[in-house]
């Protein structure tokens, strides 16, 4: 459901801070002018005369905000709302731009910055980014704050649990009202001064990385925010390739962590009506990484927030100017390089598909999909997360704080700093299903009482008080109905979490509702008393497993991701559905033609001695393509990729067979076998879906019709796949052309299915008359490698080169952000 009811929908955009630059045109639906400056209202008219809809985005936590920290503003410096550690330390973004206190006045000001972009005809605004880091809460803007809130004087957060737990909360509470007040304040400014409507969103990292960074942040207290009509999951590769624990090996896991990632901010506005988009970054933030590192987390970041089919919206790329024209270090570290042409051309399809993917649903049964997998798992996370990620020290104790932004190296942390950034608590439970092909996902326990119906569709729930809090007891109802009607509550904890002493509502009652630990409370309205026994309960018609374990220590070893499997084989066991129970060597989906795999690594070859993918055998996992009326045809052997849960799996190969384009290549290859080394992913075309086919078909003559050959060429051309936006596609008897929009210097690739070989293409200026062309006849793929690189040649010429086999034609050419127009001709 999308609340806004805006007349142009609005799939892609991106973010970007200088100025027009053909080089960075991705033409997308929308794009977001970042920073509120003097030459703003420039910057907004230079991307508004290349077509797009204008969105602003400016941080809400940390800015060129200069004019408010030394009292330009309103005659008084504001440097005591600069977040401090208890040090004595600012936490800065850069020279003069520290993290800000949200407070009133500060507040007020952004409202003042954010009103000369609506004046400059915005349309949206994208305040990024509220974060209150963990350590923070000693300036004295925050010590008032405190002292209003909770009618107390402050105290210092690494005191004790309970005044840390109440400073995050604090945080959060402080980032809400900020939003609420900006937002509100703006939007009835715009509608009485200009009588339109503008819309406000929130880019925020997800809670998972937000909480194992350390940094407080509203997440799910926006949803039921009137004021805010959506976010933007900023998940990129320096979010999730931070380290985390499985079966004691600590590693970067960028795909499994990005899939996370993705599937909490999914669940976050699942049936709220709020819009989300997912943001995808071909580099990150660090600049010391080479291109084929970048390239390969990109890869594994797109596949993890594909396998999501719930949101289909997406931030192609944030700063494009820093993907395609600043350089990076080469593989020998010795020097620095620009783009290579082909991972340009490699961006482009990919966001080019993204524009396409709300066009397409799941394709479920056959091949893939919930079908093959053990769907409906789901692990509880809550805001109260965030709250219990700051240090507390003893008296005494010395703990020197930190804060890890994905930029800095882990390596310098302390052993005590490292294991507190692991998180293993969340990981231990996390890791285990999704390393087994089960596609567990994120819950955002906050949103069960707020939302009715919220739980249906899930299975089993895994959930624990050892890293979290339920912050009202309601959500305690909630989950007890939902077991009852069938659900299995999997709880995991030992009590040990010193925060169970934090004073909230389970121990702030009267008489005998007064519980020592959050769970007590659970059980008790679950009717098992406050301290069942280890082991299975049944509930209704449902049933609770409790494991008196802390989960972090689940993170420690193959026995202990053992247990979590386990506990959800046994779950499902209990609802009457053992043979549900799949482990897989993927995770794969299908969305319309478009295929996404990731096959998982780090399983144990039988008999090894247990180190993480040592000598994994190479073995292929392949089936004959299956043909099913409005499915896929892209096969995988099911035996070995849905393997029973009995013994342990070799580490193996996965391989796809059937007839695919390859979109992680630029010249969009058709392949008749894709065989994934364990941690590879792909992105495929499935020329054998059937929507597809009945799409290449369209406009074709029909049974016992007239046409010529060459009028049945151009009425069956259709485009499959390109790294350009396509637009004005016409069809006039044996001719069929379009227009193909890309950046200057981009070297754009386009696949249609053709019947045959066409007599002649070329490629002309969208808005000139000036063309160049190549005979079919002569076309061949020794002419695409001149013109392999993000500087293709400024004349306009088409390459192309038939595929007889599939029946589909490969064309290359140079982009341009204006357009070329592209003409094939059969006769």
């Amino acid at each position: 459901m999308n609340r806004n009811g805006q007349e142009r929908q609005e799939w892609t955009g991106f973010q970007e801070s200088r100025p027009y630059g053909p080089k960075y045109d991705l033409r997308t639906d929308f794009v977001m002018v970042y920073g509120i400056s003097e030459d703003l209202s420039r910057r907004i008219e230079g991307w508004k005369k290349a077509g797009y809809s204008i969105h602003l985005m400016t941080g809400v936590s940390w800015g060129e905000y200069q004019d408010y920290l030394y009292g330009r503003f309103d005659g008084r410096e504001h440097w005591d709302e600069a977040q401090t550690e208890s040090s004595g330390s600012r936490l800065l973004h850069g020279k003069d731009v520290p993290y800000m206190v949200p407070t009133i006045s500060f507040a007020d000001y952004l409202a003042a910055q954010i009103k000369k972009a609506i004046d400059c005809g915005v349309e949206a605004i994208h305040l990024e980014e509220p974060e209150f880091w963990a350590q923070a809460g000693y300036e004295e803007a925050f010590k008032r704050e405190w002292l209003n809130y909770y009618g107390e004087e402050w105290q210092e957060p690494h005191s004790s649990p309970d005044a840390q737990y109440r400073a995050s909360k604090l945080k959060a509470a402080m980032y809400y009202r900020a939003l609420d007040r900006i937002c509100s304040e703006m939007k009835e400014y715009s509608l009485v001064a200009y009588g339109r409507r503008v819309r406000f969103y929130v880019p925020t990292h997800s809670l998972i990385n937000y909480t194992q960074w350390r940094i407080v942040s509203p997440e799910a207290l926006l949803v039921s925010m009137p004021a805010c009509d959506g976010f933007i999951a900023q998940i990129w590769t320096g979010t999730a390739r931070t380290a985390n624990v499985y079966k004691g090996v600590r590693r970067e896991r960028t795909f499994e962590t990005a899939y996370l990632e993705y599937g909490i901010m999914q669940e976050l506005t699942r049936g709220t009506g709020r819009e989300m988009w997912f943001l995808h970054d071909p580099i990150e933030d660090n600049p010391r990484y080479s291109w084929s590192d970048y390239r390969r987390n990109y890869r594994a970041t797109v596949a993890a927030s594909l396998l999501h089919p719930g949101v289909s919206r997406y931030e192609v790329c944030p700063w494009p100017w820093r993907v395609f024209e600043l350089p990076y270090p080469t593989e020998d570290g010795k020097g620095k390089e620009t783009i290579p042409g082909g991972y340009a051309t490699v961006l482009l399809t990919v966001m080019n598909v993204l524009r396409d993917m709300h066009n397409h649903d799941e394709v479920s049964g056959a091949d893939g999909g919930e079908a093959a997998e053990t769907g409906g798992i789901g692990l509880c996370l809550a805001n109260s997360a965030m709250y219990q990620r700051g240090d507390v020290l003893a008296e005494g104790d010395e703990g020197e704080g930190f804060n890890y932004d994905g930029t800095a190296a882990a390596g310098a942390l302390t052993e005590r700093q490292q294991e507190l950034l692991d998180w293993s608590a969340f990981y231990g439970l996390a890791l285990p299903p999704v390393k087994k092909g089960i596609p567990l996902r994120p819950v955002q326990l906050d949103n069960v009482l707020t939302f009715p119906g919220y739980l249906e569709g899930y299975r089993v729930l895994l959930l624990s008080y050892e890293f979290m809090k339920p912050e009202h007891p309601g959500i305690h109802q909630a989950l007890g109905q939902w077991v009852r009607e069938g659900g299995v509550l999997v709880y995991a904890g030992d009590g040990s979490d010193p925060f169970h002493r934090v004073s909230e509502w389970w121990n702030r009652g009267a008489g005998s509702r007064i519980y020592e630990r959050p769970e007590e409370h659970l059980f008790e309205s679950m009717g098992l008393g406050r301290n069942p026994e280890e082991g299975e309960h049944a509930v209704g018609d449902g049933a609770v497993l409790y494991l008196r374990s802390h989960p972090a220590g689940l993170s420690r070893s193959p026995e202990g991701a053992e247990k979590v499997l386990a506990s959800i084989r046994r779950a499902l066991e209990l609802r009457g559905e053992a043979d549900e129970y799949r482990e897989s060597g993927m995770l794969r989906i299908q969305r319309g033609p478009y295929v996404i795999a990731h096959a998982l690594d780090e399983e144990e070859a039988a008999g090894s001695d247990g180190a993480a993918g040592a000598n994994a055998a190479e073995a292929e996992i392949a089936a004959e393509a299956e043909i099913a009326a409005g499915a896929s045809t892209a096969g995988f052997n099911e035996e070995a990729a849905a393997a029973p849960a009995t013994g342990r799996e070799a580490a193996t190969a996965a391989v796809l067979q059937g007839s695919f384009i390859d979109l992680f290549e630029a010249d969009l290859p058709v392949l008749q076998r894709v065989e994934l080394a364990p941690g590879e992913n792909c992105l495929l075309y499935d020329l054998s879906y059937a929507g597809a086919s009945a799409e290449a078909s369209a406009g074709s003559a029909p049974e016992g019709g007239g046409r010529n050959a060459g009028e049945a060429g151009g009425c069956a051309a259709a485009l499959l796949a390109s790294s350009s936006r396509i637009r004005d596609e016409r069809r006039e008897g044996s001719v069929f052309s379009y227009v193909s929009e890309a950046p200057a210097g981009i070297l754009v690739s386009t696949r249609l299915r053709v019947p045959f070989r066409p007599a002649r293409a070329s490629a002309e200026p969208a808005d000139d008359g000036a063309s160049g062309e190549t005979s079919g006849e002569a076309s061949g793929s020794a002419g695409l490698s001149g013109l392999d690189g993000a500087g293709a040649a400024d004349e306009l010429s088409v390459e192309t080169v038939f595929d007889s086999a599939s029946s589909t034609l490969l064309l290359r050419h140079p982009g341009r952000p204006t357009g070329v127009r592209i003409t094939l001709a059969w006769s």
